[in-house]
């Protein structure tokens, strides 16, 4: 097995969406296992995070975690914690009212960031920004913040993350 890829969803959605759906098939095929943490009825970062690192396994192999919107936030301000080998980052809930993202560093061996430039929750100027401090590579899609019109393209972009592991 390659290891653990752990999906954080966000905060209006569930962990078994139509998009974790569809990276974790991804993730499935490439060899890895997939978890995803329920955050339901769990509204503060802090929590979330500790829910996070409280369901990742204690010995995995290759760790990836991967988040969007609120999930994306999550995934990157536990990376400092338990040292992932990647971040697959979709439309970060970053420098919005009550995420503190000027502290947040992001850290794992390879980190993307994909963001819509038709978001309308996260403004791409925000994802710009949080790249452009951190020297990440962003992939800019034709999408919302949903992003479930170019989910196909980040499918591909995804397996193409894992296969550089």
């Amino acid at each position: 097995m390659a290891g653990v890829v752990c999906f954080n969803h966000g905060k209006e959605s569930g962990p078994w969406g139509s998009k974790i759906q569809r990276l974790a098939a991804v993730a499935t095929a490439a060899g890895y296992q997939v978890l995803s943490p329920d955050y339901r009825g769990v509204d503060r970062v802090e929590d979330r995070v500790e829910r996070l690192l409280s369901a990742l396994p204690a010995r995995c192999g290759e760790l990836i975690l991967v988040g969007s919107s609120m999930g994306a936030y999550v995934a990157a301000a536990a990376s400092p914690l338990c040292r992932p080998d990647g971040l697959f980052l979709l439309a970060p809930a970053v420098y919005l009212p009550g995420y503190p993202s000027d502290a947040l560093v992001p850290d794992a061996a390879r980190i993307v960031v994909v963001h819509g430039w038709h978001d309308e929750v996260v403004p791409v100027d925000n994802a710009l920004r949080f790249c452009r401090q951190h020297a990440l590579p962003l992939l800019l899609v034709d999408g919302d913040h949903r992003l479930m019109a170019p989910l196909e393209s980040i499918c591909r972009q995804f397996r193409l993350f894992l296969a550089a592991g």
